[in-house]
């Protein structure tokens, strides 16, 4: 524009400079012609968008906020807020957080990870972890939720539990195989539930079998493949999840109200984790659904096993409890034979040889050694739990055994000692070794 003023170019040349059509650059011109560089600054400047929120509705938002979601980010916060009729994107709100102080931007250092691509198919891996987690926020003590997540699809089932235990592994994977199927492999960290960290027996070693947890052998047994991360980022997956759940859920269940895990449990199954999985489940890259079928017996297969000799005669003992063998076993010759003692989670033992299950019943065990000390109590006594005076065995003075045996080389050597003591010598004899035995 200053060259057309100058006469250096005219309108058709600017137009070709600015990449503006003739019309266009002669309004330019005229708005340049008349209010100068002034007139070149867009006239919308420092208006409001058409798309900008009313500030009623950002002060109300807001207030919002503040009463309701102050610990929310602003994503989990648009989300409650729509359902309250307060429409504001996450972004936008974000942006007003942050114009207020109340949200800071933080910058982590990243590191470098090979990524891995997801499995095609649904139910190729579950991958599975505790997430210990003060989950009711001091409503009750401290547990965990054991979370169970595909690879594929971004499922996710999960279950409170109290600790992170065996029993509580073999719950959450059995709610997992009743509702989906059996998975093809198991992803899981390298806790001490799923990896036997010391030596196996001398017949494991002599085979050159490694040593199985509980969990390991009843994963063997249902044709899973278990496999063991060599760090939490190896399993990204469910310690991502575990981050959103203990974002979205710990709020969730304030809301809720809930300060069980028994509430919390069906809360979850009913309530949240379908919601969650609508929201955050994704499509795999093949429509097969490659779970297996649930197996028979599986809650036979989710117990605790243990291999036991059966003694001559026809009992069984195990956990410090002794089981007696029934007769109509007769046939199958068991004394000295091994059989596999079960224990299901609800307390239930089966004994087993070579799949077929054997009839018992317990028996008492052997009576319990009586202590040393409780032997010279007299039955009341040891009834009262009082302790019984230690006697003095020490002879009285005027016992035989003191007086000097006449006739005997123990009272001739008795005198001989008496007759050398020299009187105001009292410990010193006489040296002469002869007359001892004079």
């Amino acid at each position: 524009m200053a060259s057309v003023k100058a006469g250096e170019l005219n309108l058709v040349e600017a137009s070709e400079v600015l990449g503006l059509g003739y019309r266009q650059t002669r309004r330019v011109w005229q708005r340049y012609d008349t209010n100068g560089d002034a007139g070149l600054v867009h006239r919308l400047r420092g208006q409001p968008g058409q798309r900008c929120k009313a500030p009623e509705l950002r002060a109300k938002i807001l207030a919002r906020y503040e009463e309701r979601y102050p610990d929310f980010g602003p994503t989990l916060a648009a989300e409650y807020l729509a359902k309250e009729k307060l429409v504001v994107d996450h972004e936008t709100l974000r942006r007003w957080l942050q114009a207020e102080g109340k949200r800071t931007i933080r910058r982590r250092r990243q590191r470098h990870r090979q990524w891995r691509e997801r499995k095609p198919c649904f139910g190729m891996m579950v991958q599975m972890d505790g997430s210990h987690h003060d989950w009711f926020e001091g409503r009750r003590a401290k547990c965990v939720l054991m979370v169970m997540v595909d690879d594929a699809t971004n499922r996710v089932w999960a279950q409170f539990f109290a600790e992170e235990t065996t029993h509580a592994s073999y719950d959450v994977l059995e709610g997992w195989i009743r509702k989906q199927g059996l998975p093809q492999s198991l992803y899981v960290d390298r806790d001490s539930i799923y990896r036997c960290e010391g030596l196996g027996s001398i017949a494991e070693q002599i085979a050159g079998k490694a040593p199985q947890t509980q969990f390991g052998r009843a994963m063997k047994q249902l044709g899973v493949e278990l496999i063991l991360a060599n760090s939490p980022q190896a399993k990204g997956r469910v310690e991502r999840m575990n981050g959103v759940l203990q974002d979205r859920l710990v709020k969730a269940l304030r809301l809720a109200g809930i300060s069980d895990m028994e509430s919390a449990n069906e809360f979850l199954a009913k309530t949240y984790l379908p919601e969650h999985n609508r929201r955050f489940e994704v499509e795999p890259a093949s429509p097969a659904d490659v779970h297996g079928r649930v197996p028979r017996g599986l809650n036979e297969v989710l117990s605790w096993e243990a291999e036991r000799v059966v003694q001559r005669d026809w009992t069984v003992q195990h956990e410090g409890k002794r089981y007696q063998l029934d007769q109509r076993h007769e046939a199958l010759s068991l004394a000295g034979r091994k059989v596999i003692v079960r224990q299901l989670r609800d307390g239930t033992v089966q004994i087993e040889r070579k799949g077929q299950k054997l009839k018992w019943r317990e028996v008492a065990g052997r009576p319990a050694r009586v202590a040393a000390e409780t032997k010279t109590k007299t039955p009341l006594e040891r009834q009262a739990g009082t302790k019984t005076a230690r006697r003095e065995n020490k002879p009285a003075a005027t016992h035989p055994w003191r007086k000097p045996m006449v006739g005997s080389v123990r009272g001739v050597l008795a005198r001989q000692r008496a007759e050398r003591l020299v009187v105001g010598d009292v410990g010193k004899t006489n040296n002469n070794p002869g007359d001892i035995f004079a």
